[in-house]
């Protein structure tokens, strides 16, 4: 209290020239206030105050009925905000700030969105569109089931009383906030406080009918104000309803993003003559030419808690193909297969596509793109060939494309996020008591914000998101046994094991934790042995690939350090300027051999997952050494997180580098036996750069290629550069 007043005395002077309803600009940041601190009579005399600053108190709420009519911009941030229904009186807030109030849930952003009608800017972004949403389209669909429960449930009493009319009010209420579902579980407590609201004014509503037509009409007045305002954007829910569009069109819902507050560590890639000298933001390991980055450097911090994010769900034709002219290789460019007798298989490029632009401009070549991953197909499909859709993910959007057409088939984009990977899973979708579930394949993606996505490609639906990690998350991969489990490895060195659950017909879902394996560094990726996935996982990681034992039940710990670290021979080759321990590749050829790459290693070791397995690792350091099987000959590189991936239908294993080349072995009759020495087997092809050509403006050289997928039966393999260009390569019948 004292503090309070004489700041406030000395705002504008000393205490005999002090006139506080003329102070506009107020700063009470960082004086450890309390609520008890901000007493109602006296902030009630800042009759002029526009710019409020509350910034690292130790505010749980506002004083109730606090009203400052000038006030428009009011910082809340570093705060233990928990109750923002304080809030409500000040009206005329225009620009509110919450970062780092570590109890603000996403439902307490919608809550500040409906309650503050003049709210535009909201952690620093525009939530505009997004609040018009909350408080009229969201808000009518809510009161539409709240009528029809009263309709089929209640009715007036006769005669009315006003004890009658109270014990009906509270049997309304409390019924439909049990009854009225819609939405994700991640907002249900902003459901049911709406829900609550609108029950009892509708109930109010029937004794004062004359009240309804004014709401009514003000509701529809600033539905039609915001689309005038924005008539080719049209509104969607932010809690995702389905949405039916066609090829052509492109409609986004909008939800508050929040940059990161924090600068992000980079990507630096050494400079050759065809890279431009643009220096890219990315949550990544530095490399500084010509040195080695080691194990202790920086990692990338999370934004704040209370990120929201936009969605972009469209069937939208080819946003950009840059392939305008493809040079393809020379037709007969020798091969030599590695081993086995089984012909392989030979791909031309088909697609080239540039769908991840900044503000869709076809101009944007620096864009990252970092994971892309083929469509499964659910149990029930039966369809034969495997899937033609593969979903990519970089800059802030995802996209899923039909690799035979080379059309971008849906687009959802989260403006401020930067998305670094991304997963498929079938779950089952239930559609009521006397209808069966049936199976339905989601898209998981997360990034920067730690913030984990939901997708439904199929209906046009992002249907949910959980906070997965406070910083950013760097792989995400789904159990291929259990598809509702799913795994988060983030830059707070930890993997997090979730289950999603199944989705409703009206996409409610619940997300609950349930293991955390704790690592020593940043995961990189995350494989399950096919024998084995419901007991161990293996990740490489920047400081080596360990495993864990992720059986439930075995222990009542939800916490677990690894069961072994496995370790290679290049380790022994390691100096101050060389650090081999990073594991930027890893996947399964087989159900028992394993291939995986060593950062600046230059060869891509084959190893034995079982054999390794058997040995007793070292007591102290956990560690056992890999068994190898054979090494294959890769580039010499300095350019980090090349990841390789394998399709074991075909015995492929495909690795790209940083030249926009891809090499290929095909591995067939790979005896188990220990490798004897001899030189690294030579790739079986190594596949060209297609030299794509932008119109006016000459061939785009090879970049770096950052990752690579295949189909089951290797008919697309699908590489993603880090200059913004998505290659579609084909198989030769």
């Amino acid at each position: 209290m004292e503090k309070i007043t004489e700041k406030l005395l000395l705002e504008k002077g000393s205490p005999k020239t002090s006139k506080l309803e003329q102070i506009k600009t107020l700063n009470l940041s960082k004086l450890g206030l309390t609520p008890q601190d901000l007493p109602v009579w006296l902030l009630s005399r800042l009759q002029s105050l526009e710019r409020w600053d509350l910034s690292g108190n130790r505010l749980h709420e506002l004083p109730k009925n606090l009203e400052l009519p000038a006030l428009r911009c009011l910082d809340l941030s570093d705060n233990q905000m928990e109750d923002v229904t304080t809030l409500e009186s000040l009206s005329g807030l225009e620009e509110l700030k919450m970062e780092d109030n570590l109890y603000i849930t996403v439902s307490d952003n919608h809550k500040l969105m409906v309650l503050l009608p003049n709210l535009r800017l909201y952690n620093g972004r525009d939530v505009t569109t997004t609040a018009n949403h909350l408080r009229y389209v969201y808000s009518e669909n809510l009161r539409s089931r709240v009528i029809a429960v009263w309709e089929k449930s209640f009715r007036l009493p006769d005669p009315v009383t006003a004890e009658k009319l109270s014990t009906l009010e509270t049997d309304f209420v409390n019924t439909a906030r049990q009854l009225v579902k819609f939405g994700p579980s991640s907002v249900s407590d902003f459901t049911k406080w709406k829900v609550e609201i609108i029950a009892r004014d509708y109930l109010r509503s029937l004794t004062e009918p004359k009240d309804e037509p004014e709401i009514k009409e003000s509701a529809d007045a600033s539905e039609n104000s915001d689309a005038s305002r924005s008539p080719k954007r049209k509104q969607t829910s932010s809690v995702m309803d389905a949405i039916s569009l066609t090829p052509r069109k492109k409609l986004r819902a909008d939800l508050p993003a929040e940059d990161s507050p924090r600068k992000l560590s980079l990507r630096l890639k050494p400079q050759t003559p065809t890279q431009t000298s643009t220096v890219r933001m990315s949550p990544r390991k530095t490399v500084q030419p010509p040195s080695t980055p080691t194990r202790g450097q920086t990692r990338a911090e999370t934004p704040s808690r209370g990120s929201k994010v936009r969605q972009d769900a469209a069937q939208i034709r080819q946003k950009e193909v840059v392939c305008k002219e493809v040079l393809q290789r020379d037709a007969e460019t020798p091969t030599k297969s590695c081993s086995g007798t089984q012909q392989p298989v030979r791909l031309k490029p088909l697609h080239v596509l540039q769908c991840h632009s900044k503000q869709d401009s076809s101009e944007d070549f620096s864009t990252q793109l970092w994971a892309c991953a083929f469509q499964p197909l659910p149990d029930s499909s039966g369809a034969a060939g495997g899937s033609r859709l593969v979903a990519t993910c970089g800059g802030d959007s995802v996209c899923v494309i039909d690799c035979e057409a080379g059309m971008v088939m849906k687009k959802y984009k989260v403006p401020g996020e930067e998305f670094f990977s991304l997963a498929w899973s079938t779950v089952l979708m239930s559609r009521g008591e006397k209808a069966s579930a049936q199976h339905c394949s989601i898209l998981a993606a997360g990034g920067k914000r730690g913030l984990v996505k939901l997708i439904h490609p199929r209906n046009n639906v992002a249907y949910g998101e959980f906070r997965a990690s406070r910083k950013a998350l760097s792989v995400l991969r789904f159990n291929h046994q259990q598809g509702n489990f799913l795994f988060t490895g983030s830059y707070d060195n930890k993997i997090v094991m979730w289950d999603i659950g199944g989705v409703d017909s009206q996409y409610n879902f619940k997300v609950v934790q349930l293991l955390v394996l704790e690592i020593s560094a940043t995961p990189l990726h995350i494989c399950f042995p096919p024998t084995s996935a419901k007991s161990h996982l293996l990740t490489a990681c920047e400081d080596g690939l360990h495993c864990f034992n992720t059986q439930l039940g075995t222990t009542s710990s939800t916490k677990r350090s690894k069961d072994m670290e496995i370790t290679f021979p290049i380790y022994k080759k390691e100096d101050k300027d060389h650090d081999y321990h990073t594991i930027d590749g890893l996947s399964f050829l087989t159900d028992d051999v394993v291939a995986s790459k060593n950062y600046m290693h230059g060869s891509i070791y084959l190893w034995s997952w079982s054999r390794t397995k058997a040995q007793r690792p070292d007591k102290r350091s956990r560690a056992v050494c890999a068994v190898l099987l054979a090494e294959l000959q890769w580039t010499h590189t300095e350019i980090p997180y090349l990841a390789l991936n394998t399709c074991p239908g075909r015995a492929y294993i495909v690795c790209g580098d940083d030249k926009g080349r891809l090499w290929t072995y095909h591995i067939t009759n790979l005896h188990k036996t220990s490798l004897q020495g001899g030189k690294p087997i030579q790739p079986t092809e190594v596949l060209e750069w297609p030299t794509p050509v932008r119109k006016g403006l000459g061939k785009v050289e090879g970049p770096s290629i950052n990752s690579v997928t295949m189909d089951p039966e290797l008919h697309y393999l699908v590489a993603l550069s880090d200059k913004n260009m998505v290659i579609v390569w084909k198989r030769e019948e």
